[in-house]
């Protein structure tokens, strides 16, 4: 209930007053049956935005830590993103990247839609970054398509470090589904998953016009060493924040925004 309110009634008008989003293909969600949207990821506001203009209901993995904050604050984060109905996932421990595939498989066989960031996390300049294989995992272990979404002019409506909300137009254009069927069987291979990641990154790019940058943008706001090509991915357990910890993994599935 509390996702259709907020959708239509408590943030829906505010959003559509400020941004007046336009809506690109459409057509290319499924009126049933589940699919995993991947967008690129400018701006908070794109977690908002996209369940606005998609008529289904949009389901993210959230991070834990949104559901157990103390105080007021911690109250409001829990009833919030629990009202919404996003899915907590605990990124600390060394069944991190599972415990997350498994949650979004479930997503996935209850027929919902499943929204996913492949970057990781929110660009730190606009530019389009290499996309985590967490996405890619889903989509050999439940079959199901990716659409590709493209978040335009959210970054200029809420830029990274602001508190306000400006003005600005807003469009979420939506690609064609991309089947990976003909990989049927071949999860788990890392080459597998990456051809599929970059498959899924390269539809981004199309379709947001974005320059593609073939890092990580968490190396970059981590201020770390970028691992060559030949190096394991960069490890990293919530797309919102840096590397906390060696359990973490560039296979985990990348959830809610930071």
């Amino acid at each position: 209930m509390w996702y259709w309110l907020f959708k239509y009634v408590l943030l829906g008008p505010l959003l559509w007053l400020m941004g007046r989003p336009k809506f690109e293909g459409g057509e290319n969600i499924p009126v049933d049956g589940p699919a995993i949207l991947a967008s690129n990821h400018k701006a908070v506001l794109d977690s908002f935005y996209l369940p606005l203009l998609v008529p289904r209901r949009i389901t993210f993995l959230a991070k834990s830590e949104y559901f157990t904050g103390a105080g007021l604050k911690g109250a409001f984060q829990r009833w919030f993103f629990s009202s919404a109905g996003q899915v907590p996932i605990d990124r600390t421990g060394a069944d991190a990247a599972q415990d997350a595939i498994n949650a979004g498989v479930r997503v996935l066989s209850q027929g919902k839609l499943l929204g996913i960031y492949p970057e990781g996390t929110r660009s730190p300049d606009g530019r389009l970054y290499k996309g985590k294989t967490g996405m890619a995992r889903l989509a050999l272990e439940t079959g199901v398509k990716v659409i590709p979404v493209a978040m335009i002019g959210t970054e200029k409506m809420n830029p990274i470090g602001s508190k306000m909300w400006k003005p600005a137009k807003v469009t979420v254009r939506i690609g064609e589904p991309i089947d990976f069927s003909r990989f049927e069987g071949m999860g788990g291979n890392r080459f597998v998953e990456r051809t599929v990641t970059d498959e899924v990154m390269y539809a981004l790019m199309q379709l947001s016009g974005q320059e593609y940058v073939d890092i990580y943008a968490a190396s970059l706001k981590d201020k770390k060493p970028i691992a060559s090509k030949t190096d394991p991915d960069p490890v990293v357990a919530d797309p919102a924040t840096a590397p906390e910890s060696a359990a973490d993994t560039d296979r985990l599935p990348d959830t809610q925004a930071g």
